[in-house]
């Protein structure tokens, strides 16, 4: 074809990565490979194959780890950890910059490596690939040397498994390897199955980077190697990026075991446009959320477009679609590369089958392929919010779109799924979609632009606190489960529950007595139900809204009221304390729960969020926002200071909550109540359901409508509550039936900010 010819028609010529270098780093290896345990890779065995999705062929011979391996593996990082953690800060910073240094070195193997491997197009490999990953290394290594003076106090978790996606695998291989090197813990690396080839490169780049032997470790195999590392007790935290479906198995399976957890869940990205957006920008926008292996659309993404303009935008986005180039990763002008295997492939066609059903299907002319795992951009619109396509992770270049009038609903329909990382927002009116963009449930949200993300310009110091516990903490002496309640006088008045402000009678017209310290029966409370806890639920999902939006100063202020009503009944309420407890500290504890309610009230006038610096012309806003509706099991050992404590930090974060009090001294929770009645707090944000805690923790764990559940029991409910709240994937934060101290600072720490709050982070473009 002539050069003219050429400028007709303006198509692309073929611009090919070379393989070279990545199949001579494969021979190298002999096209196999063992584990990489204790600084060196065991004898290769035949096990698992790893193939170019693009063409079939067969790149290399993987070793599927037993689990004697698996073993052998956490032994290793278990020995190496002591040394790695007591190198301190610094000298761990210079291991992570060589790393980050090698990554930049063999930024064209890496990338080209995993373009075979995983079937990506070779320019999202280079792009988002090693030069994210290197700067991730650097990042973390800067927040090494500064760990000891930042957050002192702090210590690892020890032995972290990490279990890798199949998209993206390098860089989320550093998005979780860096953090936890950084914070002196030694990994055990689980890749993909299918997509193992850059882990076991990252192995050799440690080993020529010096890391001391044990402290990267490598295995690879199915599901049963990823089962085995969850269950392993040597194992201190397991972090996790992939589907929702396998990130509850996990957390159900890690349940009551004290496992840190860290899951990095795939979701549909909602794609918000707004009637005044630039619709060519958005129209880019979406195309690149559809194409992107990474977080912005690896599950696929949803448009959710406001009605004014969406008939518009489908005309554009579906001719932007049309030139969309599909074929071989390796050339550099290919938009569309290969699914990362057949099976995926056809999931993906049978979820398009299905919903072209519901809406209206859009494929491109042109063939495909004649070899490899294929599919054709696709946009199906119309599509209801209950729609399967709407809801399910694609792993494809599929685009489903739905419509809305108002920014409410806008909100709305993007926050119907629980687990989204990022979300995007289109419009040129800032005071609208600053308004937006924190009321979205994601963790990233993107103002006018699509691949924003660079986990090392905004993730600060967030992401390091997953990899440490504080020192000391967590270690309590093991609580004494409270005595079964003796039987009272059941003519007798009960204390009645505290549910949306009113007090109202339990549902079920049961109430247990309360005895005192010498078995005298001192009152009666009624005995909650899951009618209750369905009500208080209700109750604290209406008033949550109206609380979260009232300023920090105003929640500031009725904190302050609530502890001066308190204070004003510090005598009688010091006396209920004396009469059920017996112990001499009474009046000392009325005055603590004083104080912390007033502590709380200034954390929340002075509760600020970040300005970070982001890897865009612009600026990345970090804004601490509620959690939302909070159920909670209060400590039985401080009847009254421990309500005060986990009370305080939830409402003066702008949650509501659903209280269970302290089971043998409920009636300091009842005392409470009457002081609730005194102050200016709206009704339904504070809900107290007295009871058996063992009875009432599976119902809030499991409710749709709780956002997160804590436990504080005596009773080691910690297990069954985990394996509840995974059902929904809340957040939940037990004690494993161990002791806190709620008379020093861990009773008000900045735990509890972190439990009571979700970090959003806002990236703003600027310029012409």
């Amino acid at each position: 074809m002539s050069v003219s010819e050429l400028m007709q028609t303006m198509d692309y010529g073929p611009a090919p990565e070379s393989p070279a270098e990545a199949l001579d780093w494969l021979a190298g290896h002999g096209n196999r490979f063992g584990l990489f345990i204790a600084g060196r890779f065991t004898e290769p065995r035949a096990g698992v194959e790893a193939r170019n999705p693009a063409t079939g062929e067969v790149l290399a011979m993987l070793t599927a780890a037993t689990p004697g391996e698996v073993e052998d593996a956490v032994a290793a990082a278990r020995r190496a950890q002591p040394k790695w953690a007591g190198l301190g800060g610094a000298a761990r910073a210079r291991h992570l910059r060589a790393l980050a240094r090698l990554i930049r070195q063999r930024a064209r193997l890496i990338a080209v490596l995993e373009t075979l491997d995983s079937g990506q197009p070779i320019r999202e490999s280079r792009e988002t690939g090693e030069a994210q990953a290197e700067r991730l290394f650097h990042h973390h290594a800067g927040l090494a040397q500064l760990l000891e003076q930042d957050l002192p106090g702090h210590v690892p978790l020890g032995v972290c498994g990490l279990i890798l996606p199949s998209t993206l695998p390098f860089v989320m291989l550093a998005s979780m390897a860096a953090p936890a090197l950084a914070a002196g813990n030694t990994i055990v690396l689980k890749p993909a199955e299918r997509t193992s080839l850059g882990a076991l490169l990252f192995a050799d780049l440690a080993r020529a980077a010096g890391l001391p032997r044990g402290v990267v470790n490598v295995v690879t195999g199915g599901v049963a190697v990823g089962e085995a590392m969850v269950a392993h007790p040597g194992i201190d935290g397991i972090g996790f990026a992939g589907s929702a479906g396998v990130g509850r198995a996990i957390r159900t399976a890690a349940a009551g075991s004290g496992k840190a957890l860290g899951l990095h869940l795939s979701a549909k990205p909602p794609v918000i446009v707004f009637e005044d957006a630039d619709l060519d920008a958005a129209v880019e926008g979406a195309v690149e959320a559809m194409c992107s292996r990474g977080p912005a659309g690896g599950a696929g993404a949803r448009l959710i477009l406001q009605e004014g303009i969406a008939g518009d935008f489908l005309v554009r986005l579906k001719a932007r679609m049309a030139g969309l180039r599909l074929g071989d990763p390796l050339d550099r002008g290919t938009d569309i590369g290969a699914l990362i295997d057949e099976g995926q492939r056809d999931h993906v066609a049978a979820l398009v089958a299905e919903g072209a059903a519901e809406g209206d299907l859009f494929q491109p002319d042109g063939a495909l392929p004649g070899r490899g795992a294929f599919h054709p951009p696709t946009l199906v619109s119309g599509l209801a919010s209950a729609s399967r396509l709407m809801q399910a992770e694609v792993f494809g270049p599929v685009l489903v779109s739905t419509t809305f009038r108002t920014p409410t609903e806008a909100v709305q329909l993007a926050n119907d799924a629980r687990h989204g990382q990022v979300a995007s927002v289109w419009s040129e009116t800032i005071t609208l979609a600053l308004d937006v963009a924190p009321r979205l449930a994601a963790g990233v949200v993107r103002m006018n632009g699509a691949n924003l993300v660079d986990a090392a310009g905004v993730g600060g110091l967030d992401g390091l606190t997953a990899y440490l516990r504080p020192e000391g903490r967590g270690r309590g002496k093991r609580l004494k489960p409270p005595a079964p309640p003796r039987q009272g006088d059941p003519l007798a008045r009960a204390e009645r529950l505290w549910i949306g402000g009113k007090r109202v009678p339990p549902s079920g017209g049961q109430a247990r007595a309360i005895h005192g310290p010498r078995g005298q029966v001192i009152g009666h409370v009624g005995l909650a139900t899951r009618e209750d806890v369905q009500a208080a639920v209700a109750a604290a999902r209406k008033a949550q809204p109206g609380w979260a939006t009232q300023d920090a100063q105003a929640r500031a202020q009725v904190l302050c009221t609530i502890a001066e009503a308190l204070s004003a009944r510090a005598s009688e309420v010091a006396d209920l304390l004396r009469t059920m407890t017996g112990a001499p500290g009474a009046k000392a504890e009325v005055a603590q729960s004083v104080e912390r309610l007033f502590t709380w009230a200034a954390r929340a006038g002075t509760q600020a969020g970040e300005i970070r610096p982001g890897p865009i012309r612009g600026t990345a806003l970090a804004m601490a926002v509620p959690v939302g509706v909070i159920g909670a099991l209060c400590p039985d050992e401080a009847p009254l200071l421990g309500l005060v404590s986990v009370l305080a930090p939830a409402i003066a974060m702008g949650n509501a909550c659903v209280l269970v009090p302290s089971e043998p001294c409920p009636l300091a929770a009842t005392a409470f109540g009457e002081v609730l009645e005194a102050s200016d707090l709206p009704g339904g944000v504070v809900n107290l359901l007295t009871g058996a805690h063992a009875a009432l923790a599976e119902p809030l764990a499991a409710h749709m409508d709780v956002d997160a559940v804590w436990s504080f029991s005596s009773a080691d409910l910690s297990a069954g509550i985990e394996r509840a709240a995974a059902g929904d994937l809340k957040r939940s934060w037990v004690n494993h039936g161990r002791a806190r101290d709620w008379w020093g600072a861990e009773g008000e720490d900045r735990a509890f900010l972190r439990a009571a709050t979700d970090v959003r982070t806002i990236l703003i473009p600027w310029g012409a």
